[in-house]
This record gives C-alpha cells, sequence and structure tokens, in this order.
C-alpha cells in the first residue's frame, strides 16, 4: 500500500472508488437493449455507447499513456472517435469526430466497448497495485468524477431518446405515488440572510473541479432563498395563468424561443383530458403536483420567477444560503430517477438549480496547463450556472461549490427553480 501525499487517499483507497464508480456505470446499464446503445436523440444528447468509450478514452488518455511509456490502446482509431472537445490532443486524423454523427458509428460494436472498458480497466488496477504519484493520482481522482458527470448524462441523453419513441419505452420502474401538492397562494418559505462580506468557492481540501476555486470575497445585500424548489403544481398555475402567452414576463431571447420551438410547457409535459401527464424514465405518468418542477430551461425559469414577483437567486447567494443546509434530497443512489417532493430543507439533490448567473471564471482563476485545461475554462461564455445537482446525480459526486453549466435554452438536463428575492 503506497501513502499518494500527506492526509490522501491511498492506491487500494483509489482503486476502491475507480472500481466502484465503473461498475455503477455498467449497472446503469443493465435494462438497456443493445439497440439502446446507439441513440442519439439530438446533437447535445451523446449514445450511451459512446458515453461508455469516451470515459475509457480520458483513463487511457490522461492516466495511462502518462503513467505507462510505450502503452498501446487496444484500438488507435478509438482516440479519434471517442475525444469529446480536447483540441491539443493529437489524434492522427488532425480533427475531432463530429458529435452530430455519433449515433453513426454502429461500429465498434456494443461487444467492442465493453472489452475497451474492462482493457483499461485491467491497466488501471495494475497501476495502483504498483506506484502512483500524486500528480497522477489527481488526475485519477479527476476521470472518477468525469465519468460520474457521465453517468448523469447517460440517464438524460437517454430518457430524451425514449421520449422521441412513440412507443414511450420504460427504462426503470415508474415513479412512486403523487404527493400532496404546496400551493403557490401559500407563500413558500424563504430564508433570510443579512448579506454582507462572505466567501465564495472552494477552499482547496479534498477534490473540486478547477472551475470551482479560487476561494473569493464577495459582498452580498441582504437576501431571502426559498426553502423548496418550485413545484409542478405552482408551474401549473404559471402556465394557467398564460405564463407561455404573455411576453412581458420573457427575456426577449426567451420569448423568441417560446415562438420559435412552440413551448407551451416544461420538456416531457403533456396535457391530457383528466389533466397534466409527464414523461419519466418509468415511462408516461401522472403529474405529481407536489414534486419539483424540472426539465425547464434558464428562459422558463426566469420567466415564472418574473410571474411569481420573485428573481432567481445568484450563484453567491445560492451557495451562501446552501452552506448551512448540508441535507440532500432525491439523488442517484436512491434508484428513483425522478426528483420527489421536498419535505425538509435541502439544497442538494432533487432538481438543479438555475441561477441568474453568466458561466465566467472567478477572480484569479486560471485554467490547469496542457489539454486538462480545456476541462472546463474555454466554456465560460454565453452559459449560465446551475446548482445543487438532480436525482441522477451520485451524492459523492456534488457539493455546494460545485457550477454546473449549459445554454439558457437547455432543457433535457434535471433543471428546476428555487426562488429569490430582496430581503
Amino acid at each position: 500500500m503506497t501513502r499518494l501525499a500527506e492526509g490522501s487517499a491511498t492506491a487500494s483507497d483509489l482503486a476502491a472508488r475507480y472500481s466502484g464508480v465503473r461498475t455503477e456505470t455498467a449497472r446503469l446499464c443493465d435494462p438497456l437493449e443493445v439497440e439502446d446503445f446507439g441513440l442519439q436523440s439530438m446533437v447535445c444528447c451523446s449514445p450511451v455507447k459512446w458515453h461508455l468509450a469516451h470515459t475509457s478514452w480520458f483513463f487511457e488518455t490522461f492516466v495511462l499513456r502518462a503513467a505507462l511509456p510505450g502503452y498501446r490502446s487496444p484500438d488507435p482509431h478509438y482516440a479519434h472517435l471517442f475525444n469529446s472537445y480536447y483540441e491539443s490532443i493529437g489524434n492522427g486524423s488532425g480533427r475531432i469526430y463530429p458529435r452530430a454523427q455519433r449515433d453513426l458509428l454502429s461500429r465498434p460494436t456494443v461487444r467492442e466497448v465493453q472489452a475497451y472498458r474492462q482493457a483499461v480497466d485491467r491497466a488501471v488496477l495494475d497501476l495502483l497495485a504498483d506506484r502512483v504519484d500524486p500528480g497522477l493520482a489527481a488526475i485519477l481522482e479527476l476521470g472518477i468524477h468525469h465519468e460520474q458527470q457521465h453517468q448523469e448524462l447517460i440517464l438524460t441523453d437517454l430518457k430524451h431518446a425514449f421520449f422521441c419513441n412513440p412507443l414511450a419505452p420504460v427504462y426503470s420502474t415508474a415513479p412512486a405515488s403523487a404527493s400532496e401538492p404546496r400551493p403557490v397562494a401559500t407563500a413558500p418559505h424563504f430564508l433570510e440572510h443579512p448579506g454582507g462580506l462572505v466567501f465564495v468557492g472552494h477552499e482547496g481540501r479534498d477534490f473540486a473541479f478547477d472551475n470551482e476555486g479560487p476561494s473569493h470575497r464577495v459582498f452580498l445585500e441582504p437576501f431571502e432563498v426559498a426553502a423548496f424548489p418550485v413545484t409542478n403544481h405552482e408551474y401549473a398555475e404559471f402556465i394557467a395563468d398564460g405564463g407561455y402567452e404573455r411576453p412581458e414576463l420573457w427575456l426577449s431571447a426567451g420569448w423568441a424561443k417560446v415562438q420559435s420551438e412552440g413551448w407551451s410547457a416544461p420538456l416531457y409535459w403533456r396535457s391530457r383530458a383528466h389533466g397534466w401527464e409527464e414523461f419519466t424514465l418509468g415511462g408516461w405518468v401522472t403529474l405529481d403536483p407536489g414534486a419539483c418542477v424540472c426539465h425547464v430551461s434558464y428562459y422558463e425559469a426566469e420567466a415564472f420567477a418574473r410571474w411569481a414577483r420573485r428573481r432567481l437567486p445568484t450563484e453567491a447567494e445560492w451557495e451562501t444560503a446552501a452552506k448551512t443546509s448540508p441535507a440532500a434530497g432525491t439523488m442517484l443512489e436512491s434508484r428513483q430517477f425522478h426528483p420527489r417532493a421536498v419535505t425538509e430543507v435541502a439544497f442538494l439533490g432533487g432538481v438543479w438549480n438555475w441561477t441568474q448567473s453568466a458561466y465566467a471564471p472567478y477572480p484569479g482563476y486560471r485554467p490547469p496547463a496542457g489539454a486538462l485545461g480545456e476541462y472546463n475554462g474555454k466554456f465560460m461564455c454565453s452559459q449560465m450556472v446551475l446548482r445543487g445537482g438532480s436525482c441522477v446525480t451520485p451524492r459523492s459526486h456534488i457539493r455546494t461549490t460545485y457550477r454546473n453549466f449549459f445554454y439558457p435554452e437547455d432543457r433535457w438536463q434535471f433543471s428546476g427553480i428555487r426562488l429569490a428575492g430582496d430581503a
């Protein structure tokens, strides 16, 4: 057993975590048929088979090639097919395989990709049985969290693909019975904060992505943040009040999306004679009025907040409030794959919370050197920050400083709404 660094995990600890995460990814694929592995329903989504191969390519490229001189991949073509966006890594062809065409990769087969994963696993575990320096251990830790990101993407991407199928395939059992609604008319409970000078961002202990730091000071005016995310019942009232028909509620770009895309409800909602239904990884179900509304864009979240005479929190406000509420709601480990009604104050899990903050670097941020500097930094433009994780986020992957980011029109993630206001 080799100690990697003072106070850090041992090689055997890393091996156990690596094996656990890789096993969890395989477990998520257990309900699938071989035909499901190649589905890509839109450019933003990727086939399950590609996720399986890409995460293996990540370990192969950044861990095995760095630690094992002369390492040879099971197939040299994989460096071209399964690189995502690391432009600085030469792949022999001078370009990366187009994201929009990943569903055309019928070969390598699912069996070959699974064999590729097994080969990478053997090499990584052999490496950890020997000696790993702290720098390489840090990259391995990054790869573990990178795979957990793709566990969430496997489920969100597969959900969209199943939604596009008129047979409405079921991935897992349907969500539990509906809960009692918490009407908007009762005014949701808000947590007050006096504001002042606060520290935001990761402080450097334990793992964090580079975009979570450095920790820095922010001055906040007194504010309040809702104790619970917005429910389906509350959002249905917004729809019933003409929310999608009133341009005064929308940002200009959001209203343009409503018009061009024909939005009239969150993604995966449909209206029936008996009321609203929602598509889940368990198929079509009657909408649970008490559960957190999800699959809304930033534009929809912002319009709802304006309708409710509130606003979205800044990410600094969200993080400051979340530090006082360490409890977590529904997450991947529950195997429910859908948000539930919130019964206690929890800022983690359930649905990602849109914030009004643009995704930008913190003061003093510097991307890491080399290809890994492309992980987060180059996307700091035109996207909005989400906080808190969702019902398909692994618990060991999320923390209050975690900064997720998507374009304001994106809806296929489990993104929801938490209101804020000036105290």
